[in-house]
């Protein structure tokens, strides 16, 4: 076993709790392997199941040449100004993640990203499950409670194989004035499964991402799922546009936003390319003191026979609700508490128990700070 985490960072109290509301095991007693990176020094590496390689991503493209053929390859370097960053440093940091063809993991993999005195961390990540494989990703992203400003920028590229699978739930916990830049995309095979959840429930200045996920192989699913909460000054642009390229693809887009103040744009968007193709949208958003929730859900069908919707509802807790659990006995404080929670518990199909309970972990937690 290798040495923890917490011995390696020298975490303080607060830090480690920051970081475990984010789903990391300092010490991995549940996990099948784990890659930790302060600022842009690298902590750890570490893969402990058969069939899983966990490398940094400068050892990665050294060892395997064929790995330039997957690298820049979803995301490109020119996409924007973020991409072109990280595309321009000279020593990359970042993960790579291979799950070898067949394998299975029985415990979730951790990835942590903390943020602590650089002004911007950078970070290329390289997911790859081969054929068959099975590979589940915690990714947790935090600042240290001593970080008042900074940025983080992550570029990930995920590659699902044939009957592959892979799911990835990031959970962020992030500080008032750190602002957020991730940009991934995903390419998925035939009968290949991608699930990809993401949850934020603390302050943040500002999170800009809109991950991408090409459907390319026959009978391909991708889903994305997200949990929010935006408090007063954060501002959070988010979304995912998923391309239907094969027959008997399916999407699913799924958004639970909470604002208290801060501004939420939540946006979705899946294209039909291809006949006997299906996706669809759903966008619900609470507001529960002044703030902003824009949902923009738009499909598009370049072909006949692809079924393709979308639904979007914003509004507040309803006044019966609360008065309806009142009459069971709840004061007005727990009755509301209680629809929220009701609210945000999303259970996401085919997602491992393991990752459930992280999900619900992170809505207790936001709950237990006051959102």
């Amino acid at each position: 076993m290798p040495e923890d985490i917490e011995q390696m960072a020298d975490l303080s109290t607060t830090d480690r709790d920051r970081l475990t509301q984010t789903g990391l095991e300092v010490d991995m007693k549940n996990r099948s392997g784990s890659f930790f990176q302060v600022d842009q020094e690298i902590k750890q590496v570490a893969a402990l199941e058969k069939g899983i390689e966990v490398l940094s991503i400068h050892e990665a493209l050294a060892k395997y040449d064929w790995l330039n053929e997957y690298s820049w390859k979803l995301v490109k370097k020119d996409k924007d100004q973020y991409t072109r960053y990280v595309a321009d440093q000279p020593d990359p940091r970042g993960f790579v993640i291979i799950a070898r063809k067949g394998s299975k993991t029985v415990f979730p993999l951790q990835t942590c990203l903390f943020l602590a005195k650089t002004p911007v961390q950078h970070v290329h990540n390289i997911i790859i499950a081969e054929e068959g494989a099975e590979l589940h990703l915690i990714s947790g992203c935090a600042s240290a409670s001593y970080t008042k400003t900074g940025s983080h920028i992550g570029v990930s590229e995920f590659y699902v194989g044939k009957d592959a699978r892979i799911t990835s739930t990031m959970i962020h916990n992030w500080g008032d004035e750190i602002s957020v830049f991730p940009r991934s995309a995903a390419r998925i095979e035939e009968n290949g499964i991608f699930l990809s959840n993401y949850v934020c429930m603390q302050p943040v200045r500002k999170i800009q991402m809109s991950p991408f996920a090409e459907l390319a192989g026959k009978n391909s699913i991708a889903r994305f799922s997200s949990i929010v909460v935006c408090t007063p000054g954060s501002y959070m642009d988010l979304g995912s546009i998923v391309r239907l390229s094969a027959e008997g693809a399916t999407a699913e887009l799924l958004t639970r936003a909470i604002t208290t103040g801060g501004t939420i744009i939540s946006r979705g968007m899946i294209e039909g390319a291809t006949r006997h193709t299906k996706g669809h949208i759903e966008c619900r958003g609470l507001i529960l003191k002044d703030g902003t929730i824009h949902a923009i859900p738009e499909i598009k069908g370049d072909v006949v026979d692809t079924e393709l919707s979308h639904e979007a509802a914003v509004g507040k807790i309803a006044r019966d609700e609360i008065e309806y659990l009142m009459s069971r006995g709840l004061d007005e404080d727990v009755a509301t508490a209680t629809i929220i929670r009701g609210f945000l518990d999303v259970k996401i199909a085919g997602l491992p128990e393991s990752l459930q309970n992280q999900i619900d972990a992170a809505i207790d937690s936001a709950e237990k700070s006051g959102f």
